[in-house]
């Protein structure tokens, strides 16, 4: 169509070998692996790069290199707060490495997770995979196909980094029976969670030691719906103390019961897990089980990394990093009954 600007064309590998007076070989490999190239060829070619407006294609250099620089990070569910600080840590990792995080939300679904690594495989070298709702089977085939790194579970063969969930549940449960509870009850969480299994067996292992009854119900949604729904299974059976599965659960039963008009924590004391930033906005402000996210993303990055190089070997013994127990106005003194 007349009075048409044409499009300029983008330069090539071609126009900056020319221009730069070498062949695009070189010039491929000045980009894709610049210490076998000379220096001053190298500079050579970075010029006449800059100068046309030449800019390397880093998904056609992967696929002469097989490096493409991403790996992938799976969560369980982005708008979940408690994987904000993790995000964050895992970035910061990847990008001292100068590595890109390819960021995917299973929807708490393992059939959305498998499909959606399935896609992002041949494009990343490792995988990170938090809080997995897949089985172990599964996990373990895709570990065979990229260096993969497990967050928050422990799978023999697979590496793994976890938070130190008996020792939690153990001081949690210790501040509950200071404060004079002698029963304590566990919301649980979802089934296919492997810290949801780990953290009631702990309860009950430490409510065995110290005298405690303890009991168990759900599972419900890690949200502030199963909070809701937490609520309605306490009802006709009203704990002094809860220990939810983590703080979205926790503030969701908090909430219901203040609309109930039972009151936190003079009738019912409640603690959550995972220290998120709303456990220290409600009010009462949660007592919870702090994990260090940031810290446990960025360790997650650092040990994928070292596996893709080759710096480390693979073990049965997951990377354990220390919680410790924030306590806040969410939980008092056994209530008379």
């Amino acid at each position: 169509m007349s009075g048409e600007t044409p499009r300029r064309s983008q330069p090539t590998i071609y126009d900056v070998a020319r221009l730069a007076g070498v062949a695009p070989s070189t010039v491929s490999r000045a980009f894709a692996r610049p210490g076998r190239v000379n220096a001053d060829t190298a500079q050579r070619i970075r010029e006449a790069a800059a100068q046309l407006g030449y800019r390397a294609n880093p998904v056609a250099r992967a696929l002469s290199t097989s490096r493409t620089r991403m790996i992938a990070l799976m969560i369980s569910d982005v708008t979940n707060p408690f994987y904000s600080e993790l995000i964050r840590g895992a970035q910061l990792a990847a990008s001292q490495e100068e590595y890109t995080v390819l960021l995917t939300d299973a929807r708490e679904s393992d059939v959305v997770e498998r499909e959606s690594l399935e896609r992002v495989l041949p494009v990343v070298e490792g995988i990170v995979i938090g809080s997995s709702r897949m089985s172990d089977s599964t996990l373990r085939v895709i570990a065979k196909q990229t260096p993969m790194i497990v967050l928050n579970r422990h799978l023999a063969g697979i590496p793994s980094v976890v938070t130190d969930n008996p020792r939690g549940v153990r001081r949690a449960t210790e501040h509950l029976g200071e404060l004079g509870h002698e029963h304590i009850t566990y919301v649980a969480g979802p089934e296919a969670s492997w810290a949801d299994g780990m953290r009631w067996r702990a309860l009950r292992e430490a409510g065995h030691e110290l005298h405690l009854h303890t009991r168990r119900v759900g599972p419900v949604a890690p949200t502030l719906q199963g909070g809701r729904d937490a609520a309605a299974l306490l009802r006709a059976h009203l704990p002094t103390a809860v220990i939810c599965y983590n703080d979205l659960v926790a503030i969701g039963l908090m909430r219901t019961l203040a609309a109930e008009g039972i009151r936190v924590p003079e009738d019912v004391s409640v603690v959550g897990f995972d220290n998120i930033l709303p456990a220290e906005l409600v009010s009462p402000g949660l007592t919870t089980v702090a994990s260090p996210l940031r810290t446990l993303g960025s360790t997650a990055v650092g040990n994928l990394l070292a596996i893709v190089r080759g710096a480390l070997q693979t073990t049965d013994k997951p990377f354990v990093l220390p919680t410790r127990l924030v306590v806040r106005e969410s939980t008092g003194r056994c209530p008379r009954r």
